[in-house]
């Protein structure tokens, strides 16, 4: 696969992704008891926006360059902060205004979220990114690095011992079937762990394909589905990624309401044309 995300981290869609993500952790802290994270497709966990790929494209400008620049309202800032310190702390340095030129993963975001209690682990079929990620995740007796493929790890790891947790599964969709290949994962770690709580990003290029991913998952017996879409814009042909999504199994029930109060604040932040717009809908299983 020739996907490489230094090209596009801290763009709209990490933005999107990482501040519920982050959500969805702080929701799991509130509980004494220990807990899981699993990402399926963990990537290197931290990039350098100053380097050559991220500067060819200057996707982050457009997304976490205007969120950290961004006025934000006093509702809703105790929803981002979590987030955005997290990335302020390795974007700056010690001198004021001066800013350290790498965006965090969801790895590095994980692991600045967890408490000592609880584990982490990171799936990564390339070699060199395992290597790197190892080298940004540093030595962490929480964190176990595994080099395998994402959604046999997902079959290999859950239920995880610790019973709660979140699954993260951001594979890059490059393939044709990814889609079905995502659907058909999910709904059978769902058999195996019904409670636990899952994640799924994806673009949205075609909403038939979406709306396909969706109905699979729903005659797969999966059951309590949060489906949360944000677009910067209206897609057009060969305008790049527009659009993007979450597909939450057994969301936090505050996660709902909270998504409703960030996404139209990221609209008007992070809008780069005509439609950006915000989507969430409910799903539940079908009943024989």
């Amino acid at each position: 696969m020739n996907y490489r995300h230094a090209f596009h981290a801290g763009n709209f869609a990490d933005v999107f992704k990482h501040i519920l993500l982050v959500r969805m952790l702080d929701y799991l802290k509130r509980k004494p008891a220990s807990f899981r994270y699993i990402d399926t497709h963990a990537g290197i966990g931290s990039y350098d926006l100053a380097g050559e790929e991220a500067g060819r494209t200057g996707e982050w400008l457009e997304g976490i360059g205007r969120l950290l620049d961004a006025e934000i309202p006093a509702e809703i800032a105790p929803l981002l902060e979590p987030y955005l310190s997290i990335v302020r702390e390795r974007l700056e340095s010690g001198e004021p205004g001066r800013r350290k030129p790498r965006y965090p993963g969801s790895p590095v975001l994980a692991q600045a979220m967890l408490r000592p209690l609880d584990r982490m682990i990171f799936c990564e079929l390339h070699p060199a990114d395992v290597r790197a990620l190892s080298r940004h995740t540093g030595k962490d007796r929480r964190v176990k690095i595994i080099e395998i493929d994402g959604y046999t790890g997902l079959r290999a790891y859950v239920p995880p011992v610790e019973r709660r947790g979140l699954v993260l599964i951001d594979p890059p969709f490059e393939k044709t079937d990814e889609f079905a290949q995502v659907a058909r994962s999910l709904a059978e770690a769902w058999k195996k762990w019904p409670t636990g709580g899952y994640c799924v990003w994806y673009p949205v290029k075609s909403v038939r394909d979406v709306d396909a991913f969706f109905e699979a998952l729903v005659t797969g017996g999966v059951e309590n589905i949060l489906r949360v879409e944000f677009s910067v814009r209206q897609p057009a042909p060969y305008s790049g990624l527009a659009a993007n999504g979450l597909a939450i199994v057994n969301p936090p029930y505050v996660l709902e309401d909270e998504a409703r109060t960030i996404l139209p604040f990221l609209c008007d932040v992070l809008r780069q044309g005509p439609g950006s717009s915000w989507r969430i809908d409910r799903y539940a299983a079908e009943t024989a």
